[in-house]
């Protein structure tokens, strides 16, 4: 078991299906952003404004009031170049950090081999959710993950082992299509990954719990109270890994973006608090990102695949603000003649936490040297 020493902590969540960064970081004061969108457009008096130009959605209360006390920071216009409207390939490339080929490591699953290479604790990664995240994979480390924490330790052997061989099915036959058979059966083979190994461990987490906090009743605040009870319990995990789904908006997209962003904001605001309520929270540092962003044009109901989008960096050492460009609204730059450019390369983010912040060298994993932002006090 890793010894008691608080190590960085870095939790990734992911918005799955490509959240409308537009409608959650609103252009509010530009004609040309009302002119694009007759449907779906968010009305200047109901956002709430961060600057003359900006605000955040109406239903990200609890993330505006974060940024406003200066722990919440704004990647605007994150993307790569060429980007991949596939979902599939979009969320692909995102975690393996290869935009021009298909690969079996995950970005996180290099990290953890890092920072753990001689496997002494397999919670050294924890998903939380279904199956298991490309980003997490890589051969030889083995992954934590957990569906159901309160049931986590309770399953019988053979639940247990049917759960694994589901995760490992599922996985299979994903990238099967992507990359062949015989590459995939090596891999998992190689991977000996086992997504029940720590729930001997794991099962005592629940029961060492205990909060003032009371999460709300929805998937992604639960997944969260999860991430807090395993890193509270102090089994070692260093990264965390869980997603939210929904954010695929071609029809819909006003009755249904802004539940979720409301879902979002009071849970991470909530998971904040529950970790600063045990000092806990500052060798935490969150990440929020989703695939793509959506196109500049609404299509009469919802917005279609884009470019251009946004994440946030969440968390006591962050230094709040706005980093990169929001991207230009003017037709003559946008993207493919429709879309909301890129303005900054995911894989600096992504080395700016793992050097910055998890103390890794960062090239071998994110496949080459790019921007670093400057977002840790």
């Amino acid at each position: 078991m890793p010894d008691n020493e608080k190590k960085k902590v870095l939790v990734v969540v992911q918005l799955t299906g490509g959240n409308d960064f537009m409608n959650t970081l609103v252009p509010y004061t530009n004609p040309m952003y009302y002119d694009c969108r007759p449907t779906v457009g968010i009305p200047q008096e109901d956002v709430l404004p961060i600057n003359d130009t900006l605000a955040f959605h109406p239903k990200m209360g609890p993330l505006k009031e974060m940024y406003d006390q200066g722990n919440v920071a704004i990647i605007q216009g994150i993307g790569y170049p060429d980007s991949n409207r596939s979902h599939f390939r979009g969320m692909d490339i995102w975690h393996t950090c290869t935009p021009d080929k298909i690969s079996t490591e995950g970005w996180l699953g290099k990290a953890i081999k890092e920072l753990d290479p001689n496997k002494e604790n397999v919670l050294t990664g924890v998903n939380i959710g279904r199956g298991l995240p490309r980003a997490m994979t890589a051969p030889g480390v083995p992954i934590a993950s957990v569906g159901d924490l309160d049931n986590y330790g309770l399953m019988t052997g053979m639940q247990q082992e049917r759960q694994r061989l589901n995760a490992l099915e599922a996985f299979k036959d994903i990238y099967s299509q992507a990359i062949g058979t015989g590459p995939v059966r090596e891999y998992l083979a190689q991977t000996g990954m086992d997504v029940l190994k720590g729930a001997d461990i794991l099962k005592d987490a629940p029961g060492m719990y205990s909060s003032d906090v009371e999460y709300a009743d929805n998937p992604i605040a639960q997944s969260l109270r999860d991430v807090a009870r395993i890193h509270l319990a102090d089994m070692g995990s260093r990264v965390f890994y869980t997603q939210q789904g929904g954010y695929d908006t071609h029809a819909n997209e006003n009755p249904t973006q802004p539940p979720l962003l409301s879902d979002l904001s009071g849970a991470i605001m909530d998971f904040f608090q529950d970790l600063r309520d045990h000092k806990s929270s500052e060798e935490v540092v969150m990440l929020v990102f989703t695939e793509f962003g959506r196109r500049m044009r609404d299509n009469g109901s919802g917005t279609d695949h884009g470019t251009g989008g946004g994440a946030f960096l969440i968390g006591d050492n962050i230094k709040g603000g706005l980093y990169s460009e929001y991207p230009s609204l003017e037709p003559d730059q946008w993207a493919r003649g429709e879309d909301l450019a890129h303005t900054y390369d995911f894989r600096g983010a992504y080395a700016t936490l793992l050097e910055q912040w998890m103390e890794i060298e960062a090239a071998p994993i994110v496949n080459g040297n790019f921007e670093q932002l400057q977002p840790f006090k």
